[in-house]
């Protein structure tokens, strides 16, 4: 019976990223701006999936064999986190009528690369799929372990789509310039905490 991995799955991958970090923060801010809500949550998601599968297929022992790479990419996650909540805080600094311009100019290519940065450079998208949900699969075997990545890949699609559309349920809150400022310094804040425990967490 392939039900109980799956919801295992599902549970597991759900829990991975409830908590709020740099993506959600950012899946969060483009569902509040209405600014290419779907493709953003697809991109997440099928990273997710991407990695979810090669962590089920076994690929988290191949990325042990290198040493180096969890150094490079907390180098190189931490830079970008900075830059982007040095943005955000230049943002709430310069006021709404920036924000505002900031949302009806920014392209797709854009948003999508900013997406993708924030998934791919976060070493703890590596953790989380490739050697906690990869080692949690390896109790089972065969079609549970299918279903075992299948459901965390569940996880992601429903959280994803879930936060990005569901961030319009606060569009009333986030109606004055005051609330955009003070998300956009929630959000800077973030970036760059996040950034200090790659640079100096180890």
């Amino acid at each position: 019976m392939i039900f109980a991995p799956a919801s295992i799955g599902f549970a597991t991958g759900f829990s991975l990223i409830l908590a709020i970090g740099a993506q959600n923060a950012f899946v969060l801010q483009q569902g509040l701006r209405r600014r290419y809500v779907f493709a953003v949550c697809l991109t997440c998601a099928m990273s997710d999936a991407l990695l979810i599968a090669a962590g089920v297929a076994g690929f988290g022992v191949a990325v042990s064999a290198l040493p180096w790479l969890p150094a490079v990419m907390r180098v190189l996650g931490a830079a970008f986190l900075f830059a982007y909540g040095a943005v955000r805080f230049r943002a709430a600094w310069r006021g709404a009528y920036d924000m505002v311009e900031a949302t009806r100019t920014q392209s797709f290519r854009a948003a999508i690369l900013t997406c993708l940065a924030f998934t791919w450079l976060n070493p703890h998208v590596y953790l989380d799929t490739l050697a906690l949900i990869g080692a949690a699969s390896t109790r089972y075997t065969d079609s549970a372990k299918i279903a075992f990545g299948g459901g965390a890949m569940l996880a992601s699609f429903v959280f994803f789509f879930g936060l990005g559309y569901g961030a319009r349920l606060l569009a009333p809150i986030m109606s004055s310039p005051r609330a955009w400022r003070v998300l956009d310094v929630v959000i800077g804040t973030i970036m760059w905490a996040l950034a200090a425990l790659l640079a100096f967490g180890g």
